[in-house]
């Protein structure tokens, strides 16, 4: 499985340097306020709205993308396409749209929703927690990613067999799998059945 290192110099990112506040929800994603995004992931964790994002290319592969060593919450382990927060009354739709060109330097071709999973995962590494509701959304990707360093280290487009090996070798984000397993159906949906999703 190839996978593809980021070595662009130039950056767009600046996200690091801003006070970034998210949208605080009820169990049933209802919005009920804001936080500043440090202050929603520090334990226990407050329950807010997030996305993640799986682009698939022709041949039915999954992008991954290995989370840039610089990021303060799960830096350096492999994760879906791409995964975020929406602005405090942006759509999730367009949030998914607007995070994957940021870090990726791609737009689907199709985007999807494809359902929406609640969790409450700590990070044993950082001591922080991922407690979201998050939706879910699939897609298609026609050109070559273009990560952002400061969002990405690596990128790889993986069939299932390929990401149950890395998996069982790699280090993968708190979220994954819940994440993962929830899509599925939308995967095959997508990709059709010779894929293997």
């Amino acid at each position: 499985m190839p996978t593809t290192p980021v070595t662009a110099a130039n950056s767009s990112s600046t996200a690091a340097q801003e006070t970034i506040m998210l949208e605080l929800v009820d169990e049933d994603g209802n919005t009920i306020g804001t936080a500043e995004k440090l202050s929603a992931h520090q334990a226990p964790g407050r329950l807010h709205r997030a996305f993640s994002v799986f682009l698939f290319d022709e041949r039915g592969r999954l992008l991954l993308q290995r989370r840039a060593l610089g990021k303060y919450h799960s830096p350096g382990v492999w994760s879906n396409t791409c995964c975020g927060h929406p602005y405090p009354g942006e759509a999730p739709f367009a949030a998914a749209a607007r995070r994957t060109h940021e870090e990726l330097g791609i737009s689907p071709s199709l985007l999807a929703e494809a359902g929406t999973v609640r969790y409450h995962h700590p990070d044993p590494a950082s001591g922080l927690v991922e407690h979201e509701y998050n939706h879910l959304f699939v897609g298609l990707v026609q050109a070559a990613p273009r990560p952002d360093p400061q969002e990405v280290g690596e990128t790889a487009f993986v069939t299932p067999a390929e990401l149950t090996e890395l998996h069982g070798s790699a280090s993968f984000s708190a979220w994954f799998m819940t994440v993962l397993d929830t899509a599925r159906p939308a995967f095959r949906e997508l990709t059709g059945p010779s894929a293997g999703w």
